[in-house]
């Protein structure tokens, strides 16, 4: 004999069989309907930084000021810390001086040369032979380069170029004038993002090397959660999956999309896993870094599939599987096609119709 319930949420129907000494024996029925069948994988995680940059002198000296603390937050282009940069401006100053200096030669040169070359211009014409006087003020001017006495031309010039020399003399000041400057612009270091002051490694009057991280970073307008899921539940793993993330000490859930899964993984002698990345669709403004946080993406869906409980197929292999169909107050086992298993449901796609009841578990 078979008593049937009524219909509960899911599709569950409830029957009792009486057996051969007229105790009932439950038997639980499901019914197959229409809805999503979908797949999660979840593991733990924490809540990091997107960006951390790691700030450092480009020079090394004396720290003079600290305007930050670990956990201050800052703007981008604030300054955050200094060397005393006494050293550094009076260098400055002296190479600008040297390139002032080398360019007023530079301007003197160009104009004793433009002045000797039309007076061996004049010395050339015909009929014309420079003067001693002339030869020699032309000689001093521009060098053994410049016009010789018309009586002496045609001979090789084995001298320098005063024009030449005058460059070069301002191109080397420039250059030590950029190098100063870079000197000077390396005692100071400023916030290239907007974020929270993570570490501050020194304190006023500390020595430091040049390169040396003096204060890390963390863009944290920007925050992400990366966690590690086991190999087994790796391989299902893009990005671009939708995922949800539960913060500790909160009941909210926050939406998420997994943005970067590792290409390799690492072992802890037992596991392998594999880190992945997450950023919120909306991150709340409160998230503090390495807050530990739930993880939960979805791997797999399927809307408005046909579908029985999982727990009610049984020998799945080759998209294929058992049920055990109920039908009047006896069951009968029937082989059905399965498409995507789920956590809770699986998707049927052949062998059985909306309405069929099966046995949820057996």
């Amino acid at each position: 004999m078979i008593v049937v319930g009524g219909a509960v949420a899911g599709g569950v129907i409830g029957a009792l069989n009486r057996d051969s000494g007229g105790r009932p024996a439950a038997i639980v029925v499901a019914v197959a309907d229409r809805g999503a069948v979908t797949v999660d994988v979840a593991t733990t995680g924490a809540v990091e930084p997107a960006t951390t940059r790691s700030l450092a002198f480009t020079v090394a000296g004396t720290v003079g000021s600290v305007q930050v603390r670990a956990g201050s937050r800052v703007s981008k282009g604030q300054k955050l810390a200094a060397l005393d940069a006494t050293d550094a401006t009076d260098d400055l100053a002296d190479a600008r001086s040297s390139l002032t200096e080398a360019r007023t030669r530079l301007s003197a040169a160009r104009t004793v040369a433009a002045r000797a070359t039309a007076s061996a211009t004049t010395c050339a014409r015909p009929g014309r032979t420079a003067t001693p006087a002339l030869a020699a003020g032309i000689r001093a001017a521009v060098g053994a380069r410049a016009a010789t006495p018309c009586a002496t031309r045609g001979y090789p010039d084995t001298g320098g170029d005063p024009v030449l020399t005058a460059e070069q003399q301002v191109n080397r000041a420039a250059r030590a004038v950029e190098l100063a400057q870079r000197a000077l612009d390396g005692t100071s270091l400023t916030a290239p993002i907007a974020g929270t002051v993570v570490a501050v490694e020194g304190k006023v009057g500390d020595q430091v090397r040049s390169g040396s991280t003096f204060i890390s970073l963390a863009d944290t307008y920007a925050m992400q959660v990366r966690a590690d899921f086991p190999e087994a539940d790796a391989g299902a793993l893009a990005a671009g999956q939708a995922a949800t993330v539960s913060l500790a000490d909160s009941d909210d859930v926050y939406t998420a999309e997994v943005v970067q899964v590792d290409p390799a993984g690492t072992s802890d002698g037992t596991l392998v896993r594999y880190g992945v990345v997450l950023a919120f669709a909306d991150p709340p403004a409160d998230l503090l870094v390495g807050q530990s946080a739930q993880v939960k993406v979805r791997t797999g869906e399927v809307s408005g599939a046909l579908r029985v409980p999982s727990t009610a197929v049984h020998d799945v292999s080759g998209g294929s599987g058992t049920v055990l169909l109920r039908v009047g107050n006896r069951s009968e086992e029937r082989v059905v096609a399965v498409g995507l298993r789920g956590d809770l449901y699986t998707e049927i796609t052949g062998g059985l119709e909306q309405g069929d009841q099966v046995v949820r578990s057996w």
